[in-house]
């Protein structure tokens, strides 16, 4: 693993907003799950949820707030005519709205209350054919160049070097796409950001998704109490435990990451069941609470991209939606950061680039958040899915470094109460 050198190009005032989850505040969110979920959504219902996107007046709904990212080239109205495939941010972040302010009680009350992070990062990339899925995940605790962005007053903020979550500050969404855009080294056509409030109620919207924990979990932060089993969570609990850092795994972020891809992996399988996929009223709610609730980009408030995206990952089976996390190690100057592994990261890359079905050699969880099950649960293939790609098309090995699990395994929660 290699640490490349950081240049600071220019000292920028530092706001009160580094909020590492080991600080006093609890830390709310990891929310861009759902926004994955909306992602999915969209992706595996195809014709049908645009037809239920059709049956009310998207676009004054969902371009009404829509924000214009930053130095962004046109975006073609094919998504056919994108080279390299297509990459979707979703960034959740964990602003004290005033409709559930009261549930996260200090995080709402403190001088901090009024500074909105991003901390949840997720990279969808959709490639060219054969399509393939892949979710990245990037730890907030995340230490980067952040480039220079414009903020909210019209500012230059300057180059800098800090946490990742802290771009949207910096920047708000365009400044989160510019960041993640300039340590991938990918053009990001589309981006969108969630809220907690958000969480909740497209969680609620799809009523809820089946989790399993090997071990119980208790955390007094989230105020998450949950014995070993399955468990169907919704709305506020499924906030907890989407936010839950010390319940599970050796209590870190990248511990948390991989609790969260277990929930995206079954939120997957929920939302292509006969219970969501079939259902028109619960694609037409899905539909309205995730236009209530999701900040989009002005380039992903075309109904035709939105329409080409889900056709393009329709029938993408589970073995090929793969969930991965950015490979870092502990950073030198501060044990409770992280810095990117660039040469695992390059390998990655460069993989998704040859666009050839992937084969995980790391832990499912870098942070111990998560158990493998096996074997995997009877009805957890799609049906409907194009088969697996033939032996004739050799898999590329992903180094040991990047961890994660495709949609296809079964992972458990690997609880504190064991």
């Amino acid at each position: 693993m290699s640490e490349r050198p950081v240049t600071t190009t220019r000292s920028h005032r530092r706001r009160p907003v580094a909020r590492h989850g080991m600080l006093r505040t609890p830390h709310p969110l990891r929310q861009l799950l759902t926004m994955i979920g909306v992602a999915l959504g969209v992706i595996v219902v195809s014709g049908a949820g645009v037809a239920a996107y059709a049956a009310f007046d998207f676009t004054t709904s969902f371009t009404k707030d829509a924000v214009d990212l930053e130095g962004q080239d046109a975006v073609p109205p094919d998504i056919g005519a994108i080279e390299g495939g297509v990459n979707l941010l979703l960034a959740g972040t964990d602003a004290c709205e005033p409709a559930y302010a009261d549930i996260f009680g200090d995080r709402c009350e403190g001088p901090e209350a009024d500074e909105e992070l991003n901390d949840v990062n997720l990279l969808l990339h959709i490639s060219d054919e054969p399509r393939r899925v892949t979710v990245i995940s990037f730890p907030r605790d995340l230490m980067i160049d952040i480039p220079a962005c414009t903020n909210a007053d019209g500012e230059d903020t300057g180059d800098t070097y800090d946490m990742l979550n802290t771009a949207y500050v910096y920047g708000q969404l365009g400044c989160v796409v510019k960041t993640v855009s300039q340590l991938t080294g990918l053009d990001i056509q589309y981006a969108a950001k969630v809220t907690w409030g958000g969480v909740i109620e497209i969680t609620n919207a799809i009523g809820g998704v089946e989790v399993c924990l090997a071990s119980g979990i208790y955390d007094p932060n989230t105020g998450l109490d949950l014995e070993a089993g399955n468990h169907t969570l919704a709305g506020v609990s499924a906030l907890q435990f989407l936010r839950t850092r010390y319940g599970v795994g050796n209590g870190g972020d990248l511990g948390r990451i991989s609790n969260q891809q277990q929930y995206m992996s079954r939120l997957a399988r929920k939302l292509v069941s006969e219970e969501v996929l079939s259902n028109p009223a619960t694609l037409l709610k899905l539909a309205r609470v995730a236009v209530d609730n999701v900040t989009p980009s002005q380039s992903l408030t075309n109904p035709m991209a939105l329409a080409q995206i889900a056709l393009a990952v329709k029938n993408v089976p589970f073995d090929e939606i793969v969930f991965l996390q950015y490979p870092v190690y502990e950073d030198p100057n501060d044990p409770n950061r992280v810095v990117p592994d660039y040469d695992a990261a390059d390998a990655l890359w460069a993989a998704l680039a040859a666009n050839q079905p992937l084969k995980l050699t790391g832990d499912v969880s870098q942070g111990d958040g998560v158990v493998v099950v096996e074997p995997a649960t009877p009805g957890t293939t799609d049906p409907s899915a194009t088969p697996t790609p033939q032996a004739t098309e050799t898999a590329i090995e992903l180094p040991p470094e990047i961890t994660g699990q495709t949609a296809a395994q079964e992972t458990c929660s690997n609880g504190n109460l064991r």
